[in-house]
């Protein structure tokens, strides 16, 4: 089993996920089987209870797992179907621990975060890391780990500390650490400023764990200087600086990354031996599609009226699927996130300019799409909208509490 562990320094939300996600669908196309973790340091057991305005959408896997999104993500990259246990928190590690003390597993002995906790982690890790994922009963050959949040974070030491253990557990050679950092380019002076992402190498090989390669995400292009900036301050040979500017799709991402041979970096550093059995049409499909979603002219305009629009990712899947079926329609998506609550009649006395820009932009759509939700605010406002695509013979689809206002407006 080879590992790739996935930090991010400087801020979270840097794209870690999407990262990830890429370099399994780069290893998947080159015929291996992968495999992906994602490790979350909140205390909470899952993400099940959480607002959608904490960590976006809550993802369910098909055992009933509510996970991360990014596990959704992982999904829809690789085509694999997760298990809850892919997705680890802090308090799922912790409950573990507290029950085996309490069964007096320990023997009587103090438990302590190390060794029990960060034994807990590994000993979880390599677990999961061997269970399918792909539909056939052969085990996975590459484990993709995620490690939420940023390096420094407190809740995050534990999990750092495991896999500086993990590192001679698997041995060196089969584990691969891959650092995602911020390149910020102030308005000010408008060059890439490398000293960020200088302090979160340092402090990573502080902890004990030192970056194989270095991805640094930035909103333009990162010149060769500042490539080799980085790499001379932060011991990564230049080809394992990775650069990655703000793309037009995700789905552009797999391709940035195979241009800068990471395939064959990592089948170097990993001794995948890759490079004998490549496919002569190697990641040709992603191609096409990332070609297509270029050159789509057509435009379908969809509005999602909800309840979480100011937090995009509240909605990740369903705004993936509109996606999806646009590409598959030859349809490029113009997609209009309405607040539910901006189309009910006490808004147009309240704040009427929120109003009537709100109704506007549904009367302009060619399809609306009304998700879930939780709570009583903004039904009404479902409900008007599913009034008017009725009347209006207007296409129309309601999910969970969407399809619901649909039948309270037609009962009514």
């Amino acid at each position: 089993m080879k590992y790739i562990l996935v930090t991010g320094g400087v801020i979270s939300g840097i794209g870690k996920g999407v990262i990830a996600s890429s370099v399994g669908t780069i290893l998947k196309h080159c015929g291996l089987r992968v495999t992906s973790i994602k490790i979350d340091p909140y205390i909470n057991i899952d993400a099940g209870t959480f607002s959608p305005f904490e960590h976006g959408e809550v993802f369910v896997l098909d055992d009933g797992g509510e996970v991360d999104l990014d596990l959704g993500n992982y999904e829809r990259f690789l085509d694999v179907t997760l298990h809850r246990d892919n997705n680890i928190t802090t308090g799922k590690i912790y409950q573990s621990v507290i029950n085996k003390e309490r069964h007096g597993d320990y023997l009587g002995k103090t438990v302590q975060v190390v060794p029990h906790i960060t034994d807990a982690i590994q000993e979880w890790v390599e677990t999961v890391a061997q269970r399918p994922v792909d539909g056939d009963l052969a085990d996975p050959e590459v484990c993709i780990i995620e490690l939420g949040g940023t390096i420094g974070d407190i809740e995050g030491m534990p999990f750092v500390e495991a896999f500086r253990q993990f590192q001679f557990r698997v041995k060196r050679q089969n584990i691969c650490v891959v650092h995602v950092s911020l390149v910020p380019q102030p308005s000010s002076t408008g060059e890439h400023k490398t000293k960020p992402t200088q302090s979160s190498v340092r402090e990573l090989r502080g902890l004990g764990l030192s970056p194989d390669f270095i991805v640094c995400r930035s909103e333009k292009p990162i010149d060769q200087s500042v490539k080799h900036k980085i790499s001379n301050f932060c011991h990564v040979s230049p080809e394992k600086v990775i650069c990655l500017h703000d793309a037009q799709s995700i789905y552009e991402v797999p391709l940035m990354l195979e241009e800068q041979h990471v395939s064959h970096l990592l089948s170097d550093h990993l001794g995948l031996n890759l490079d004998s059995h490549r496919p002569r049409n190697f990641m040709k499909k992603w191609r096409d599609l990332s070609t297509k979603q270029e050159h789509l002219r057509s435009v379908v305009t969809i509005a999602l009226v909800g309840k979480y629009t100011q937090l995009q990712d509240s909605y990740a899947s369903v705004i993936k699927a509109l996606q999806h079926a646009a590409l598959a329609c030859s349809r490029k998506l113009d997609l209009k996130c309405l607040e539910a609550e901006d189309l009910e009649e006490e808004t147009k006395t309240a704040k009427p300019v929120k109003y009537y820009e709100a109704w506007q932009n549904v009367c302009k759509c060619h399809g609306i799409i009304v998700p879930g939700g939780f709570g009583q605010r903004g039904v009404e406002g479902k409900v008007a909208v599913c009034k008017w695509a009725r009347t209006t013979k207007k296409p129309f689809l309601g999910v969970c509490l969407g399809l619901q206002a649909a039948v309270i407006e037609f009962a009514r």
